[in-house]
């Protein structure tokens, strides 16, 4: 019986004019692996984390960047805490990854149906 390989995409976090407590940094690396359950094709990852000085208390920004084969996908929340920018901006690319996936599923059952056709046109020709 052969061993499952696992595989784990690399996600790097960068806090950014400030110092991200241990506590959000397993946050963020938690909530970004969970996205591999979506999409196994996920090479890497990058987020950053940013407080912008604002009057506003809505100065917490999450931007998650997904390096993909052939694509990246981007996502950028702005909340209240970064807990849950970081929560939306995963949503958003899980919606992202979907749309990915139907198109990629598309255009392959697209491809074999070209295939298949020009394979029965080959025959057809041939057999006359």
């Amino acid at each position: 019986m052969a061993a499952k390989q696992v595989k784990y995409m690399k996600i790097r976090v960068q806090a950014i004019r400030f110092t991200a407590s241990s506590k959000l940094l397993s946050f963020v690396q938690r909530k970004t692996s969970k996205l591999d359950q979506f999409y196994d094709q996920i090479i890497s990852g990058e987020v950053y984390l940013k407080l912008e000085n604002v009057e506003d208390e809505s100065n917490k920004i999450t931007e998650i960047k997904l390096m993909i084969p052939g694509n990246d996908l981007f996502a950028k929340e702005r909340c209240k805490s970064f807990e849950e920018a970081t929560d939306k901006a995963v949503e958003s690319l899980r919606r992202q990854m979907k749309r990915h996936k139907e198109k990629i599923r598309l255009q392959m059952s697209n491809y074999k149906a070209r295939v298949l056709a020009g394979d029965s046109i080959k025959l057809i020709s041939t057999i006359s």
